[in-house]
């Protein structure tokens, strides 16, 4: 069966984040990094940062903690993301696995506590394989996140990957 490529280039979500002082702490003491930069305004400022960094990989969680609900953007997908709808079609008809796969970061500035971001995402690719007897798809989602004055932050490219069972 051929994976339905035409969801390529589609709209994959949108999210406006706000990003605190708090989580991103919490996140730097989860990953057991205690850089002071992390957790000190003044050494940040110190080593250049406009306020505290985000350590790295913190921009796939920052939702959860900076996503308020009424500040949110509209939904480009109308609420049906073609890359969820494709793997959930594959769940019904085949069962199988959904793994996370590959998650990529490009940082084209340092993330720091006080931003607001919004993000736009699309369906970056889709694409199968066979592995060991089974064929996996993959959907890959690529999301940009621009600050307020509209400048590019990180890009992030995010691989969803069905397995169907063998």
């Amino acid at each position: 069966m051929a994976v339905d490529t035409s969801i390529i280039g589609k709209p994959a979500g949108a999210r406006r984040v706000h990003v605190e002082r708090g989580p991103v702490e919490f996140f730097a003491t989860a990953l057991k990094d205690d850089n002071p930069v992390y957790h000190d305004a003044a050494v940040a400022a110190g080593a250049g940062f406009a306020g505290i960094p985000a350590p790295p990989t913190y921009s796939f969680v920052m939702g959860h903690p900076g996503a308020w609900p009424d500040d949110q953007p509209p939904d480009p997908t109308g609420g049906s993301h073609p890359g969820f709808a494709i793997i959930g079609g594959l769940m019904r008809e085949h069962g199988g696995l959904v793994l996370h796969g590959e998650q990529e970061f490009v940082y084209h500035r340092p993330i720091v506590a006080g931003d607001v971001l919004d993000g736009t995402s699309v369906i970056a690719d889709v694409y199968e394989k066979e592995a060991k007897g089974s064929i996996m798809v993959f959907v890959v989602t690529e999301t940009l996140w621009r600050d307020a004055a509209g400048d590019p932050v990180v890009t992030e490219r995010f691989n969803l990957i069905h397995r169907r069972k063998a």
